[in-house]
Order: structure tokens, then C-alpha cells, then sequence
């Protein structure tokens, strides 16, 4: 029972108390703990996590299991909605056209999460992302970036990653202590993601300082955020234009150069268009990736004996890295849908247009779902986790990060095998943002072995 206070310590429980679709049983549970427990809100640790659950939100997702495959929330700026906590009923959802992204498509006449009257316009942009739409306008941008992200430019990508991981490793392990974001995960994801977006090189660290300054904005949570996060919108636009307009003029074997002569029956990407899904692309391609490998690392890192079965097998690194995926995946719960009509799930009904987050941590420890969860496994089979997605809105860089995690691992694990943490494991600090799961910093002593992939 402590550990559960201490978890959910900071839960207030009023808004559930009055929700009828809350059952005797959870009920029951809850007022078990209002003796010992101070209020807390739990829609908040969705918007500004506390740093106990930043530091292991795999506890406080357990927690809300045990509550139910359904929780109603109030989230400070999305407002009222509810959580889905379990594997089965996450990967229903994503297929579920009933949950929509765009909330003007779930409420008659209401804005959508990035057009209310008090978004800074600049800021609207960020609506029009891949990840908010829903048909037919999803498959339309859907259908564009495949023509531009083409299984051939990952093929050429491959041996570009590789030789990034050998350069960045060369580097860190010349250091007495190696910070495996900083030194590698970092510039891995930045110098990639640029390369491929034709990014000039002197370019790339404003272009990674400006979009962290603003996913930290938008994952506030708070007006207050939005608001700080404009000045660093106005010059990330200005800066996705000046990449358009050289790209447009100085066509490039790169992927906004594809990305501008990408065509689909006659259609083509507005400029707006063309700045969110760079947007997007950056977001998805350099966040997510500088998180799992450091979140996978860590994860080997307290498996000791996990990571010399691989050092000792590399033939095991594609189910290594699904395992990986599972057990410390970057992205905590997908984007937020919303109902556009009533919709039931597991005997709650959810009204229309409801706010709904699928979290996807939580469904990838899922004990219905996975044999002993908690325990990382890198011979794992089945392995149906949900850390790229599922349905429309799966991951269309998911062959990349999966290579990108394959290089790193292998080359990692063969090279420093001796590797270990250069500070006390309780002392990391996590990046406040529960949706972007990520370490700030991981100090490694990389003790080297005289081996070379």
C-alpha cells in the first residue's frame, strides 16, 4: 500500500467521485486510499507530470490498470476525457473510425486542439500535421509522403547511419565519462533527420534548439506555454521557409526536395502543408529516436544479463530491438482523439466528442497482454506491442528507427561491452513530458573492448 500512496499520492479523485460510469469496485479501491492519501489530479500528470512518475511511469501506469481499462480524466488544457490503459483495448481504438483526430470533426462547429481564438496563429500551422487529420485529408498527405519517403532512400540511408554511429562512438569513447545523449543519441538523430531533410549543416543546432523549445511549450500543458512557445514558432517557420524556398530553387536528392515534387493525382502540398509535415518529420524522426536509444541503453544497462545474451548473440538484435520497443519505447500515449459519436468500451460509454488517450506505455506492460511485463526479454515472442502505432496513423518512419536502433545496439553492446552508468541510476532526470518519454542524460563509462564492428 505505501508504494501505492506514494505513486498516486498527488491524485485527486473528486471529478472520478462524480463520474457515473465509475463501478463499485473501483470505487472501492479509491476510497481505500482517501485515509492515507492527498488529493491529486491525474489529468495533470498528463500536462506537468510530477517527478516521481517522470522517473518511473511504468509504476503509475500499473496503477491506473488496476483502476480500470477506462478512466475519466479532466486534462488542464484538453479538457474532460478518458484514459485507455489496457493493450487490447488500445490497439482497438487506433483502428476505431469512430476516434477521430481532429476534435471539428467529433463537435459540430468547435475548433480544433490548435485553432481556439487564443492560439497564436503561427501555432495553427502545427493543426495541419499528418498526425490531426483524419480522412479523407490523412490519406491524401499519407499518400504524398510515400511517394517522397520511398523504401529506396532508406536503403541509401542504411550505410549513412552506420558510419554515424561508428563516428559519434569514436568520439565518446576517447571521453573518461561519455554522455550517451550529448555524444551520440543527440547528434545521431539531429545530423540523420538533417541530412535527410537537406538541412544546411550550420543550420542544424538552431534547428534542434528551436523545435525542443517548442515541443517543451506544447507539452506544458498551460496557456502560459503556448504563449512562451511563439517567438520560437515564428522563427522555426521562417526557418522551414528558407528550407523550402532553397530546396525549391536548389532541388536536392533530399526529402524536402521530394517532398516539394511529390505529386498525387495532380495534387501536391501546400506551403503550410509542406512546413507542418517537416515539422512532423523532424518530430518524429530525431525526438523519438534520441529517446529510445537512450531509454533502450538504460533498459540494457539494468539487464545485465539481457545485454550479454546479445553481446553474445547478435543474432537475436531485430527481436532485441521490438523488445526494446515494448519494454522502454520514447512515445508515451498517441496523440489525442476525440469521439464523434457515443462510444462504448469495455461497458463504458464514452459521449461524443470526448477527448480519448490511448497510452501506450501502459498497454505495453500490460499483464492480460504480456507474460511477466516488467521483466525485459530480448527473446520475446509474441511481441504484439503498440510503441510505432497501429492503423492509419502507424509510424511511416518505422523501418528507420528500427534500423537506427539495430546500428546503435550492435555497435554499442559489441564495442562496450563493460559499459555502466558514471552516476548513481537514482539521479538521472527524465524530460518533463510524459507523451515524449526521453533522458536528459545518461553518463557512461564506456570501457571499451578491442572488438570493432
Amino acid at each position: 500500500m505505501d508504494d501505492v500512496v506514494e505513486t498516486i499520492g498527488r491524485f485527486s479523485i473528486t471529478g472520478i467521485a462524480q463520474s457515473q460510469l465509475w463501478n463499485a469496485r473501483h470505487w472501492t479501491f479509491l476510497s481505500s486510499l482517501l485515509e492515507s492519501t492527498p488529493k491529486m489530479d491525474i489529468g495533470r500528470e498528463f500536462s506537468s507530470p510530477s517527478p516521481r512518475v517522470l522517473k518511473d511511469p511504468y509504476a503509475f501506469y500499473a496503477q491506473l490498470r488496476k483502476m480500470g481499462p477506462v478512466i475519466p480524466i479532466t486534462h488542464p488544457v484538453l479538457g474532460k476525457g478518458y484514459l485507455l490503459t489496457r493493450n487490447e483495448d488500445v490497439f482497438s481504438a487506433l483502428k476505431d473510425p469512430r476516434l477521430v483526430n481532429n476534435r471539428a470533426n467529433a463537435v459540430e462547429g468547435a475548433a480544433g486542439l490548435l485553432e481556439r481564438w487564443w492560439i497564436p496563429g503561427i501555432l495553427r500551422l502545427l493543426q495541419k500535421i499528418m498526425l490531426m487529420q483524419d480522412e479523407p485529408d490523412h490519406r491524401r498527405l499519407r499518400d504524398l509522403i510515400h511517394k517522397a519517403f520511398t523504401p529506396r532512400m532508406l536503403e541509401r540511408l542504411t550505410p549513412r547511419i552506420d558510419e554515424l554511429v561508428d563516428e559519434l562512438l569514436d568520439k565518446a569513447a576517447k571521453k573518461p565519462v561519455a554522455d550517451l545523449i550529448d555524444d551520440f543519441t543527440l547528434p545521431l538523430a539531429l545530423n540523420l533527420i538533417s541530412e535527410m531533410l537537406g538541412v544546411p549543416e550550420h543550420e542544424r543546432l538552431f534547428f534542434w534548439r528551436a523545435q525542443s523549445r517548442l515541443v517543451e511549450g506544447l507539452a506544458s500543458g498551460n496557456v502560459s506555454g503556448l504563449i512562451l512557445a511563439y517567438p520560437t514558432a515564428i522563427r522555426l517557420a521562417r526557418f522551414f521557409r528558407r528550407l523550402i524556398a532553397l530546396r525549391r530553387e536548389q532541388p536536392g536528392d533530399d526529402l524536402t526536395s521530394a517532398l516539394i515534387r511529390a505529386e498525387q493525382a495532380g495534387d501536391r502540398f501546400t506551403e503550410d502543408e509542406l512546413i507542418s509535415m517537416i515539422f512532423m518529420l523532424l518530430l518524429a524522426g530525431h525526438d523519438t529516436s534520441m529517446n529510445f536509444i537512450g531509454n533502450a541503453t538504460l533498459a540494457l544497462l539494468d539487464h545485465p544479463a539481457q545485454l550479454q545474451k546479445l553481446h553474445d548473440h547478435p543474432e537475436l538484435i531485430d527481436s532485441a530491438v521490438e523488445e526494446l520497443l515494448r519494454y522502454a519505447g520514447p512515445v508515451g500515449h498517441a496523440a489525442p482523439r476525440f469521439a464523434r459519436e457515443d462510444v462504448e468500451i469495455q461497458g463504458y460509454k464514452i459521449p461524443k466528442g470526448s477527448l480519448v488517450l490511448m497510452l501506450f506505455e501502459s498497454a505495453n506492460r500490460d499483464e492480460a497482454a504480456f507474460v511477466d511485463p516488467d521483466r525485459l526479454d530480448i527473446t520475446r515472442t509474441p511481441n504484439r506491442h503498440v510503441a510505432l502505432g497501429y492503423g492509419i496513423h502507424y509510424c511511416v518512419g518505422a523501418p528507420l528507427a528500427r534500423y537506427e536502433g539495430r546500428s546503435a545496439f550492435l555497435k554499442l553492446v559489441r564495442r562496450f561491452p563493460n559499459m555502466r552508468l558514471a552516476v548513481p541510476r537514482e539521479t538521472l532526470i527524465w524530460r518533463k513530458n510524459l507523451a515524449m518519454h526521453g533522458l536528459k542524460s545518461l553518463p557512461l563509462h564506456l570501457s571499451p573492448s578491442s572488438a570493432r564492428s
